[in-house]
């Protein structure tokens, strides 16, 4: 008989359950006394979740070959792709569409085989899910025991702008859904994988990373995963009201990616769902049901009237996500340019922002460009405020948190894709 080549014979599945058992039995003896005590295996393990249509595994992918490259084996798990393999049976992209009791069987059995070789590895990423808002409704992506055999070091939720997965959604998947569905089902993985992480590893495991469009995301995954001691920043600068200042914005631009180049950064402008409430505006004020706008290279196509109803959805994500991307910083960087009116390019949302990565006992520092003196409220909560970014660099090598950075500091060149809108 031939077997799918991605099947394992009987004799190797026998084997697996036993190191499967014997994982589970070695989790009993090393238990640590306390509620959350050190991780019973060497080396780096690593859970990436997200809805369908955040293409994941490209990303990962990226990743993955970024650190090989630099001498860093690494494992990676594809639960989907795995579950296929187990149920060649299966359609592709219908595994969701099964009775929930076989989806559960196939997961488990999935997870039993890589909890049996993750001790070969040294580094392993499994991509998988949180949860599920799908034909069955919502329901869980993930068996606690088994979450607590893997014991990972990191949990991380990856996110993308929600016009990106309505197009993914819509060319690989079919699957009804509205841009409502997938703000809602975009919370739910967060709050899931959240709630994983702080039950399985604690406080301080869990991070939520947008995959933007640019390399940079893929060098802050990277440093986060297998530089963890990288100092995590939050480079924040204004975006709405300085979308038509293409000077203004190239320097905006150099500064986050100055910051992108020495240190973990989770930068509020690699999502920019804003972008999508322009455009419905404008289309609305033409008196037009519908608008089109490239997605991933093709046009694709939003009602109105759709958008207009997830707006408060959308500006209300934006606001607690950016202040989640704080809390998991070690510092916020703030940028404030000096607009062609010779005013302070200071927003009310940098200002807020500011405030309250003081309130969280996060460093604040602030690169203020005008010739103006900055405010009270500007000075009294900064750590430290540099007229330069180079002053700023030069601080941080004193502290110990980079060793070098290279002149000419600014790369100007094309406006980046994301950050306009916020």
């Amino acid at each position: 008989m031939i077997r799918n080549r991605f099947r394992a014979s009987r004799t190797d599945r026998n084997s697996r359950g036993r190191a499967y058992e014997a994982v589970a039995k070695r989790m009993d003896q090393e238990a640590q006394p306390g509620l959350f005590g050190p991780p019973p295996h060497s080396g780096r393990r690593v859970v990436v979740t997200g809805q369908v249509g955040v293409d994941k595994k490209p990303f990962i992918e990226k990743v993955a070959r970024l650190a090989e490259s630099r001498g860093t084996p690494v494992r990676r798990f594809h639960v989907g792709d795995m579950m296929y393999a187990e149920a060649p049976d299966v359609r592709p992209g219908r595994i969701l569409d099964l009775p929930l009791a076989r989806l559960r069987s196939l997961r488990r059995s999935v997870f039993k085989d890589i909890l049996a070789e993750v001790d070969q590895h040294e580094t392993a990423i499994v991509n998988t899910h949180a949860s599920f808002r799908w034909k069955h409704g919502l329901f869980p992506a993930f068996d606690h025991d088994q979450m607590q055999l893997l014991t990972a070091d990191l949990y991380i939720t990856l996110v993308d702008n929600v016009d990106s997965v309505h197009e993914r959604l819509t060319r690989e998947h079919d699957v009804a859904h509205s841009l409502k569905d997938i703000l809602v089902w975009r919370e739910e993985e967060i709050l899931a994988t959240e709630v994983l992480a702080n039950a399985v590893r604690g406080h301080n495991r869990f991070f939520v990373f947008a995959r933007g469009f640019e390399d940079n995301a893929v060098e802050s995954l990277y440093r986060l995963v297998f530089r963890p001691e990288t100092k995590r920043v939050y480079p924040s600068f204004p975006m709405t009201h300085v979308m038509d200042m293409p000077e203004t914005l190239a320097e905006i631009d150099a500064f986050r990616a100055v910051i992108a180049d020495h240190f973990i950064t989770f930068d509020p402008g690699d999502m920019d769902e804003k972008r999508l409430l322009s455009h419905a505006a404008e289309a609305e004020q033409a008196g037009k049901p519908t608008f089109a706008i490239p997605v991933h290279d093709r046009l694709v196509d939003f009602d109105v009237a759709e958008v207009a109803s997830v707006a408060r959805d959308i500006d209300a994500q934006i606001y607690a996500r950016d202040f989640k991307l704080i809390d998991q910083s070690d510092i916020i960087v703030s940028f404030v340019p000096e607009l062609p009116s010779g005013k302070p390019g200071l927003s009310s949302g940098v200002e807020r922002e500011l405030q309250h990565a003081f309130e969280g006992t996060k460093e604040v520092y602030v690169i203020w460009k005008p010739a103006a003196e900055p405010s009270p409220f500007v000075t009294e909560t900064a750590t430290g405020v540099f007229k330069t970014v180079e002053e700023l660099l030069t601080h941080f090598q004193t502290k110990g948190y980079l060793e070098s950075f290279q002149k000419p500091l600014f790369r100007v060149g094309p406006i980046r894709d994301r950050g306009r809108f916020g």
